[in-house]
């Protein structure tokens, strides 16, 4: 998938006053756009560390949070285990964790930034619902589908082979470029067309170059093109649950600076390690 290909205009939304904000706001990156991208790293939990940071900041905010498995996250990398605890007692008290860290979310999204939660069949609906109450209903703008193919099957019910990405904007106003990738059509072979709201990036397979050893560790290529589609050239990206950092990767490689956080120190560590070695020119 050619994931970081971008039209050659990004679109935004052209009613009321929305095309002139989007404007002025890819008009105020323009100074950015010349210095290189600015990564930092914090380490501690979101809901401490948000506050401190200054208010309106970012212009897109992608996050992929423990998804409430009831179990914990484990991988090994160089005989060291990683992972975390997912489990929160229920549904009920994950959505109530849940809940005021997307508040401090909201209060650092610029008028016209927009925040993208990663999440799969067993919260979705109800992290919909608690978007809805933060951002607004009128804010929703898509929910994407991340399909990826791997995982096992069961005779009692459909594979679930992929998961959902829930998009909400801040204002009445957002930046958006949509993605190119590969046409399928023979009539379209060896050309590109506009991604829809189902996008098909392999997952990370075990021998790949990119992989970390973070369990929850997701592909580039889908963090590339969920980037470069939702935050303006120089825009500031933030994921505070940054685990081993892809999103800050895929943002610096993009030209946008990056705000990560984790309030793990291995995957702080990791984060920190992907960014030092290069990895933002090599991916």
């Amino acid at each position: 998938m050619a994931a970081a290909a971008r039209t050659p205009r990004a679109r935004r939304r052209t009613t009321g006053d929305g095309a002139r904000a989007g404007l002025a706001a890819a008009r105020g990156t323009k100074g950015a756009r010349q210095a290189a991208p600015q990564v930092q790293i914090h380490h501690g939990d979101c809901l401490d560390v948000l506050p401190r940071l200054e208010p309106r900041q970012f212009h897109f905010c992608c996050i992929d949070p423990p998804f409430n498995t009831g179990s914990a996250k484990r991988s090994t990398r160089s005989g060291e285990q990683l992972g975390y605890r997912d489990s929160f007692g229920g549904l009920d008290a994950y959505i109530e964790w849940m809940r005021p860290r997307l508040v401090a979310i909201h209060r650092v999204l610029r008028d016209d930034g927009t925040v993208l939660v990663h999440c799969d069949w067993r919260a979705s609906h109800r992290i919909r619902v608690l978007l809805d109450e933060i951002f607004g209903e009128c804010r929703f703008l898509n929910h994407l589908v991340w399909q990826y193919g791997l995982g096992g099957s069961s005779p009692r019910m459909f594979a679930r082979k992929h998961d959902d990405l829930l998009w909400y904007a801040k204002g009445s106003a957002w930046w958006f470029n949509a993605p190119r990738v590969p046409a399928t059509s023979q009539r379209l072979k060896g050309q590109t067309k506009k991604a829809t709201d189902v996008l098909e990036v392999p997952s990370i397979n075990n021998m790949a170059k990119e992989r970390v050893g973070w369990p929850t560790q997701k592909p580039l290529a889908l963090l590339e093109l969920l980037v470069g589609a939702c935050c303006p050239p120089g825009g500031a990206v933030l994921d505070c649950f940054c685990g081993s950092g892809t999103t800050l990767v895929a943002a610096a490689r993009l030209g946008r600076s990056a705000v990560g956080v984790d309030a793990d120190a291995r995957a702080v560590e990791l984060a920190r390690g992907r960014v030092g070695a290069g990895q933002l020119l090599s991916g």
